[in-house]
């Protein structure tokens, strides 16, 4: 599949960007939507706003993110990207996030942070192992309730990604996507909730939060938007046992540095490293 990304800077390709909102999340009320004019001052004062275009010119997907300041540092916060369904498999997502890498670069910010559903095991995998992001924060609930079906039944529980686009191990990950090496020290490491196996859908084991070995674990299933549609108690138990361990090993020092998708298998693995384990970053190059 072709398809060109290019700087969305009018007030008609601002709302195209807001109907593709409505089109991907499935929004029932407005208020859920970036209005096109936030997207058209947000965009002249620093903001970035990059658009997927297929062959006949139609949007296909975009990435958006507004300017911040963390720590005193200048940073930009990935507020959004959606792509169509149709478009999911052709890299559209991980070119519009490169080519936001770019933009940011050009403008002298080197963090760009965003959240992500712990739970989405496909997103995981572009955020961990195409991109190389990095994430020590766990927020609870934070859009709240949502009118987007994607996210009926559970919690809009989110972990804070931090992509540091200079680090050694990005640009590692971004050069040479292909190259995913698990070495001794990560095949050893404990899991902390083996799963088992319940019919059409992996079932949460129960979790060892007393592990404290230099590397962990965590376990989550794929398909996790399909089991919220088809069986809500479940996504609620894995998003209630998830939450309990990552609140758990964030706060005693561990952080989220990679993921393993097995899609044959219907899961998917969160490495967690301690940060004292952790000298000179070398666990990223695993």
């Amino acid at each position: 599949m072709r398809f060109d990304i290019r700087e969305l800077t009018t007030m008609a390709e601002c709302r195209q960007v807001a109907a593709l909102e409505k089109a991907i999340w499935g929004y029932a009320d407005a208020e859920d939507v970036v209005p096109p004019p936030v997207l058209m001052v947000s965009v002249k004062r620093g903001g970035i706003l990059l658009g997927a275009f297929d062959e006949s010119g139609a949007l296909i997907g975009f990435v958006y993110s507004i300017p911040g300041v963390r720590d005193g540092r200048l940073t930009q916060w990935s507020h959004m990207m959606g792509v169509l369904p149709g478009a999911r498999e052709h890299g559209v997502g991980l070119r519009l996030k490169l080519a936001q890498r770019d933009r940011a670069l050009a403008m002298g910010v080197d963090l760009v942070e965003w959240t992500f559903d712990p739970l989405q095991a496909t997103n995981a995998h572009l955020n961990f192992a195409r991109l190389g992001v990095v994430v020590e924060e766990y927020e609870e609930n934070v859009y709240g309730e949502s009118t987007s079906p994607l996210h009926h039944g559970t919690p809009t529980d989110r972990f804070v990604a931090a992509w540091r686009l200079t680090a050694p191990h990005v640009v590692r990950r971004i050069s040479q996507p292909a190259v995913v090496v698990r070495d001794g020290a990560v095949a050893r490491a404990p899991l902390v909730n083996p799963s088992r196996e319940g019919g059409r859908w992996l079932r949460p084991g129960g979790a060892d939060l007393s592990l404290d070995a230099p590397r962990l674990l965590v376990e989550i299933p794929t398909a996790f938007t399909e089991m919220q549609a088809a069986e809500a108690a479940l996504a609620l138990e894995w998003r209630l046992a998830t939450r309990a361990i990552f609140e758990s090993c964030f706060a005693r020092g561990y952080r989220a540095v990679d993921f393993f998708l097995s899609r044959a298998s219907g899961r998917g693995q969160y490495l967690l490293a301690a940060r004292a384990s952790e000298p000179g970053h070398s666990q990223f190059s695993q």
